[in-house]
This record gives structure tokens, C-alpha cells and sequence, in this order.
């Protein structure tokens, strides 16, 4: 609870204390009324406060407009303990919804632990640290181990190998070498990079992706409030017909009196207290049920939005896929135990993530004292010497170095080379995994009626089509950068019919500024990044896709309760209104009314909280 939730939580149980401690003293006249006006100031003030500035404003006719006036109005015909309990249940409703809203996802700090803090740029024979928004295009800047590239530019000189994924969401390092294009906002994982700067601070790719989460923020479509939305014509209309009661038919027939007391208790009976209460109560119920299977959803729009999904977009590694990496497929000339046994010995010393991929398709235990003079090629893969025996395990650009012809065909996956003594032995193909319930996830979603299913990666294509077929995703965009993932989701959000929603799951840094930009951003929150994390509206704490369908599921049932309370509630209030419009309701069914049918719709909300199968 903030602290704010904490104070309003006091009032009402001071105020529920008050209450109760007043019934039981023996007083009259403006004692008594004084004794009430006590606990009804304490829960109260607030909505009396903003009934008047929102008046002073132009804005008459809201909930704290009616609230206001109908347990004033409990007040003016002498049912006080009525006008205490009718704001107290009001406040119990806003404290529920306002917990259940959560903290506020303005600040996304996290996303700037992807800004670099300054530059190496050569000045007078020595290295100095200036801010990147010094450095002029044409400069040339150095880049050590271990630091982000602070600017797009060219590698002059040098070879390293990179990690992307705050940027492209890949895990896999990118191996990079003199002439090739760098951006910033990457990580230099190995060798010292001389780089000339291309763009300046400003156009740069990291100081893009911010300004795509501040602008895309802004744009966000938000849910209005349904209460709110509904006062709007509810409040003047009732205000308007208790006005006309009270003031109409005493002109011809006289007791005005009797008829404004009608209208007083008609105003008592209106009080839409069912629906403050039990509507946020319903949302906040569905939310509570989602915790509990690992489901964090920040707001109540957000779930009752979710009902709506039509497309649903998603990122691929760490979303759909697990992004650790496995050896899928051995091309042997010959021997594939020997080609297997042979890359994993030349790549015992490395930590790199393709070693260890490759270790552990081997298995079994490696003597290190085997291998002698590792050379770690940035850029190219390891030269190692086996028994005696030079062993190469790398890319194509090795292969071609040392001059060894290898298989160019298109694996889709990263392809590792592996030769000895000049010999070509074969090649191991390396990809990451999709996750176990990824391929039902996409299949329950379509069986829920979700009209389109696509996936935006930063992979190169082939991998892309590879996964997307494997999953059965009606369409796959591949070789994205973040910018481009934004333009892709601008283009599905015009393909969404009547009230359909856009849907972004992803998990990356990379992915704020779609998950902002879509309806509903989803993230993978125990692989996630912060800042996604923050961006999203929803985050799923396991990182299992198929809670996607069950977060849907549990939004439809939500809003089916929401709509059998709403239908209830004002059906009963519209039948009490006519028989207290005609003398027939007594302030008993009012209290019914109001309290009685809060009391029913709260029960029914309650059922939000079991989670549907």
C-alpha cells in the first residue's frame, strides 16, 4: 500500500468505529446530528471536496457529485446512519480499485541503464572520457572491453564480439571486425574497437529507443473509467427526475412537504453505491486471481481491455523461444562423435555462449591438458592445437582465412565450421529452443477466437520463417530493429476491428517502446528487462506464453461478472426509484436499494477470484 492507500484505510476504520461508537449514544436533536457529522467529515471530505472544485469547473454531474448529494440528501430527511455508511462503502470500493491500479508506470528509469555515460575519444596523444553528445560525426572513438558503444559508427580497426540484446533482444553475440557497422547502446564483450562516429548523440539508435518510449507513452490509448463514463448521463438524469418530484406535483396537488421527501429518499435510493463498489471490486477480484498464477495485471482497464484481444504480436527470443542455445543439428563428413569430441576440446577454455552449447552436446568430461596454444580469433572462432593436430572451430570467414572449402548451405541457425589439419570434418548448427508450451499457446489463442498471431524478431529471416512455421503463427517479421518493430506494430494497430485490442508480448529493453505503443504490452517478467517490465501493462511471471490465453480467460470471465452486476443492480435501483416515486418504497427498500444490492453484487464480484480452467 502507498502511503496515501495507507491514510484512506485509517479514515475508514476510524470512521467505521466512529459510526458504530455513535449508535449507542443516548442523544437528540443537533447532538445527534453533530455526533454523526463526525465519522461522515472523516470519510467523507474528500468527495465533498472534489464534488465542489469539480462543480467550480464545469464539471457538475459525476460520481462525487451524486455521492455528494445523496447522502447529503440521507442527512436532510434524518437517516444519518445511512449517509455515514453509504460514503463509507464508497470509499471501501475506491481504496479496493486504487490498490488494485498499483503504482504508476510513468518512469521508465530502468531504460536508461542502456545510455553510455561517456566516450574514449584521443586527444593530444591521451585518452579522455567527454559526453557523448560532444562527439562530432567523423570522430574517431575507442571502445575497451566491457564498455557500451556510446555512438553509431564503422570499426576503423579491431575485432570483438558484441552483446545485442539490449538492442535486438538476441542473445547470441555478434562477431564483428574492422569495416563493420556498430551501434550504440551494445556492449564490447572481447577485443579494443576503434570506431568512426556516423551519427551524432541525437540520431544515434540508443537515443532513439528513448525517445520512442517517451513519445509512444503518450499515445497510449487508456481505458476511461466506467463508473465515471456513467455518471454522466446516470447523475443529471436522476438529479433531474428527483428535482422534478419534488417541486412538479406539489403545484397542482399541494404537500410539498411529502413530495420532497419523496425525492429525497428517490435521490437515497439512486446512490449507485452497487456499482462503485462491486465494479472496481470485480476487476480487482480477476487481478488477484491472476497473481496467483503468476499473472501481474497493473490496472483494471488493462484486464477488461484484454477481453477485446484481437492480435496478438510477439517478440521471439526469451518470449516464444528460451534464448539459451543448443546444438540442433551435426553435419559430419565422416566421424560425427570426432567432429563433436573435437570442437568441444578447442572450445574447453571458452565461456563464451556457443562453447557452451557446444560442451554440453558433448556431455562428458574434457582433459583440458589435451589442447595447447588456444588462439581466440575475434570475429572468426578458436585456433586450437589437439594432439598435435591444428584444430579450427568457427565461422565461414575462418574456414576461408586459412583457405578450407566448407559447406555454405543455409542451416537456419548459427552454422560453427570445425576442421583438422586443414581437413574439413563438418559443422555443428546451433539455435535456441522454443519454449515447451509456446506451439499450444498459439493454438489455444486462435481457438479463442484471436484473429491474428504474429512475430517480430531481430533474427535474420530464415530463422524467423523457421520458428514461426514450427509454432503455426499466421505471419513472421524478421531483421527488426526497435524502430521497426514500432513501425510494424503502427501497422497491425490499423488492421483492428470495431473494439479489438493489440496485444505486444516481448521481454527485451529493445521491447519498451513497442509494449508501450501496443493496447496491452505483455512482458516476460523472470527474464525480462526492467524497463519492459515497467513499460508492460501486464508481465507474466514465468515466462510460460501460454498464460497469455489464461490472462484472456480470466479477463472475459471478470467482465462477464462486471456485466451481470451492472444488469442487476440497475434493474433493481430503476424498480425501487418508480415505487419510491410513488410513495410505495419506504426508506427500508431504499436502504435495500442501496446497501442490499451492494452487499449481492460484492458476493457475486467475489467470484472474480477463482481462476478459470
Amino acid at each position: 500500500m502507498t502511503k496515501r492507500q495507507k491514510k484512506t484505510l485509517y479514515r475508514i476504520i476510524l470512521s467505521a468505529v466512529l459510526l458504530i461508537a455513535v449508535g449507542y449514544i443516548p442523544v437528540t436533536g443537533w447532538v445527534k446530528i453533530l455526533c454523526y457529522m463526525v465519522p461522515y467529515l472523516i470519510i467523507g471530505w474528500d468527495v465533498l471536496w472534489k464534488a465542489i472544485r469539480n462543480i467550480a469547473h464545469g464539471q457538475v454531474f459525476d460520481e462525487n457529485f451524486l455521492m455528494a448529494i445523496a447522502t447529503v440528501g440521507a442527512f436532510a430527511i434524518g437517516e444519518y446512519p445511512e449517509a455515514v455508511f453509504v460514503m463509507l462503502f464508497y470509499q471501501v470500493g475506491e481504496l479496493f480499485q486504487n490498490i488494485a491500479v498499483g503504482k504508476s508506470r510513468e518512469s521508465i528509469a530502468a531504460l536508461m541503464d542502456i545510455r553510455p555515460d561517456y566516450a574514449n575519444v584521443e586527444r593530444d596523444g591521451e585518452l579522455v572520457q567527454v559526453d557523448p553528445e560532444e562527439v562530432a560525426v567523423g570522430d574517431i572513438i575507442v571502445v575497451k572491453p566491457g564498455e557500451k558503444i556510446p555512438l553509431d559508427g564503422v570499426i576503423l580497426e579491431g575485432a570483438s564480439s558484441l552483446n545485442t540484446m539490449a538492442l535486438t533482444g538476441e542473445s547470441m553475440p555478434r562477431d564483428v571486425m574492422t569495416g563493420d557497422s556498430v551501434i550504440s547502446g551494445c556492449i564490447n564483450l572481447t577485443g579494443l574497437l576503434q570506431v568512426k562516429v556516423s551519427k551524432e548523440f541525437g540520431e544515434s539508435t540508443v537515443a532513439k529507443i528513448l525517445e520512442l518510449v517517451e513519445n509512444s507513452s503518450s499515445v497510449k490509448a487508456k481505458s476511461e473509467n466506467f463508473i465515471t463514463r456513467f455518471a454522466r448521463w446516470y447523475t443529471p438524469s436522476v438529479v433531474i427526475c428527483a428535482a422534478l418530484l419534488g417541486l412538479i406535483p406539489p403545484l397542482f396537488v399541494g404537500g410539498w412537504a411529502n413530495w420532497i421527501h419523496r425525492a429525497l429518499i428517490f435521490l437515497v435510493i439512486s446512490c449507485p453505491c452497487a456499482l462503485v463498489i462491486s465494479v472496481p471490486l470485480s476487476f480487482f477480484g480477476g487481478i488477484g486471481g491472476a497473481s496467483r498464477c503468476g499473472i501481474l495485471v497493473k490496472g483494471a482497464n488493462y484486464l477488461e481491455a484484454l477481453a477485446h484481444s484481437q492480435i496478438v504480436v510477439f517478440d521471439k527470443t526469451g518470449t516464444l523461444t528460451k534464448g539459451t542455445f543448443r546444438v540442433a543439428q551435426v553435419n559430419a563428413q565422416a566421424e560425427e562423435e570426432k567432429l563433436l569430441f573435437l570442437a568441444a576440446l578447442a572450445e574447453s577454455y571458452s565461456d563464451h555462449p556457443i562453447s557452451e552449447s557446444i560442451k554440453a552436446a558433448w556431455g562428458k568430461p574434457l582433459d583440458k591438458s589435451q589442447v595447447e596454444q588456444v588462439e581466440e580469433q575475434s570475429g572468426f572462432g578458436i585456433c586450437a592445437t589437439v594432439e598435435g593436430h591444428r584444430v579450427l572451430v568457427g565461422n565461414g570467414r575462418l574456414m576461408e582465412k586459412y583457405g578450407i572449402a566448407c559447406d555454405a548451405q543455409d542451416y537456419n541457425g548459427t552454422v560453427i565450421h570445425v576442421a583438422e589439419d586443414d581437413t574439413y570434418l563438418g559443422n555443428l548448427v546451433i539455435r535456441d529452443e522454443v519454449k515447451e508450451d509456446a506451439k499450444d499457446a498459439i493454438k489455444g489463442l486462435k481457438a479463442a477466437g484471436i484473429a491474428k498471431t504474429v512475430m517480430l524478431t531481430g533474427d535474420k529471416k530464415s530463422v524467423g520463417q523457421m520458428v514461426g512455421s514450427e509454432l503455426g503463427l499466421d505471419e513472421v517479421r524478421a531483421e527488426l530493429l526497435p524502430e521497426h518493430k514500432v513501425e510494424e506494430v503502427e501497422r497491425l494497430l490499423q488492421e483492428k476491428t470495431g473494439k479489438g485490442k493489440l496485444v505486444f508480448v516481448g521481454d527485451g529493453i529493445n521491447d519498451a517502446p513497442v509494449l508501450s505503443r501496443a493496447d496491452i504490452g505483455i512482458a516476460m517478467g523472470a527474464l525480462g528487462s526492467d524497463a519492459a517490465i515497467e513499460a508492460a501493462d501486464v508481465v507474466l511471471m514465468d515466462d510460460q506464453p501460454s498464460k497469455i490465453l489464461q490472462a484472456i480467460r480470466i479477463s472475459q470471465k471478470t467482465r462477464g461478472i462486471v456485466v451481470q452486476n451492472i444488469v442487476f443492480a440497475l434493474t433493481i435501483k430503476f424498480l425501487v426509484m418508480i415505487l419510491g416515486a410513488f410513495d410505495i418504497a419506504t426508506m427500508w427498500e431504499a436502504v435495500f436499494a442501496d446497501v442490499g444490492v451492494s452487499v449481492i453484487a460484492i458476493l457475486n464480484a467475489t467470484r472474480a477470484l477463482r481462476v478459470p480452467k
